[in-house]
């Protein structure tokens, strides 16, 4: 019944509640006098909110708010009703409105509320902006721009106001680097169809246009304008060319290891001679198989270790020793001598007739240790980029010599970050010029 009584009496407009003028009146004098906040409180006989709301000249009607600044914030009038209720949480025409929030300082580098509040009250009071910037361990520029910025015409500089109109300018919204129509975007856009890497993109930029400042593109913007939605400037389409043909990102994960398969006898890795290790004599090559669907068909890849070239072996029907052994032969033997020095590969089966490939080529052949693919980390990483053009689960005997040559020649032309984005034909050239 009380309660229905108090709700009357506030639709009515009658004041119901204590008057404190009295109290406020003591407590002002107290903190004059350099009494602090919770001791004056406790002295006057009013709770830390009221002495907050005292000390910062906001005076409170029934049902919400007045700030010194001129804003009123009225409560929601279910929440007046209530015995218990959020004190922070208020309400602006409807809005919610987190007074705490508010409060919170986002970053050093920006001046917070309670900072625009003391700016306010010194300069107030007559204090210098060298002075102001001593008590809050600000530039006395940084007070003075402030003072400047966000000050009204009207009613002069206003803590809150002030704070809105710093949120307001913060954003700075601009065009991205590869929206509308441009060079820039059209380079980028063009090598991504050509298979490219947005890092390989990113650097070869540099080569091509040495002199262009303008023409330089991050390797992540390239990303973002690819997969991030609302960030755009490159046709959607693009990201089914990328080479894990992927919308969107997809987190790391550990590659999956080989199983032992090969078990005859053969020579280690570890009996590899020095200048095969180095990479600084070319020659020395290494192989692989990537096999298509259920396991019916393959192609021999073979990379030269020092340029990182790349040559596919097309295997006619199957992939057993003998045919991996003959493709390798024919492929091998037409490479000049400098190029025939060694050949490492896995423990996998299909290699079982290496004596052979060593008699008909005389180039020796070096094994990994089992489930060690990263011995032959150049092979590995390019089985990765030829699942671009051949993805896993399809059927590679469709792909006839001429395409693979084709393929092989793309390759051959993308500039590699380990070679300091020079192209594999480039370095391979480099290498057999005489010097």
């Amino acid at each position: 019944m009380r309660v229905t009584c108090y709700k009357w009496a506030h639709q009515a407009g009658v004041f119901t509640g204590t008057d404190t003028r009295a109290k406020r009146a003591q407590f002002k004098a107290l903190r004059a006098a350099g009494v602090p906040r919770g001791k004056a409180a406790k002295q006057v006989g009013v709770d830390q909110r009221s002495a907050q709301d005292w000390d910062k000249d906001i005076k409170q009607f029934t049902g919400g708010r007045i700030y010194p600044d001129g804003r009123i914030i009225r409560y929601r009038q279910s929440a007046i009703l209530k015995t218990v209720r959020n004190p922070r949480q208020t309400y602006t025409r409807g809005t919610p409105f987190d007074v705490e929030r508010l409060e919170t300082p986002i970053d050093s580098r920006f001046l917070s509320l309670i900072e625009r509040e003391k700016i306010h009250d010194l300069a107030r009071s007559g204090q210098s902006m060298r002075s102001i910037g001593v008590v809050l361990g600000r530039s006395p520029s940084t007070i003075s721009r402030e003072l400047a910025r966000n000050a009204t015409n009207t009613l002069g500089y206003l803590p809150y106001t002030a704070h809105r109109m710093a949120a307001a300018r913060r954003p700075r919204p601009r065009v991205r680097k590869l929206e509308g129509d441009s060079g820039l975007r059209a380079y980028v856009q063009t090598k991504l169809e050509q298979r490219w890497s947005p890092e390989q993109i990113s650097h070869r930029l540099v080569k091509d246009f040495p002199e262009d400042r303008r023409l330089r593109v991050c390797t992540e913007t390239i990303y973002q304008s690819i997969y991030v939605q609302g960030r755009g400037g490159l046709k959607r389409e693009i990201a089914t060319l990328m080479r894990r043909g992927r919308g969107v990102r997809k987190p790391r994960r550990d590659p999956a290891q080989r199983t032992k398969r090969f078990v005859d006898e053969m020579v280690s890795i570890a009996d590899r001679p020095p200048e095969a290790d180095d990479r600084a004599i070319p020659g020395h090559w290494e192989g692989d198989l990537i096999i298509g669907t259920k396991s019916r068909s393959a192609i021999a890849t073979l990379v030269e270790r020092s340029s990182r070239f790349v040559t596919l072996v097309h295997l006619d029907a199957d992939h057993t020793a003998e045919t991996v052994r003959d493709g390798l032969v024919k492929t091998v033997s037409e490479l000049p001598q400098a190029l025939r020095r060694s050949l490492t590969w896995d423990q996998g089966a299909e290699m079982s007739g290496h004596v052979s490939f060593r008699t008909a080529t005389n180039m020796d052949v070096y094994f990994c240790d089992p489930g060690s693919p990263w011995q032959r980390g150049s092979n590995e990483n390019t089985n990765g980029l030829l699942r671009q053009y051949f993805p896993k689960g399809t059927d590679l005997s469709r792909h006839d010599r001429e395409e693979l040559e084709v393929v092989a020649a793309e390759l051959n032309a993308r500039p590699r970050k380990t070679l300091n984005w020079e192209t594999p034909a480039e370095r391979l050239r480099a290498l057999l010029e005489p010097q």
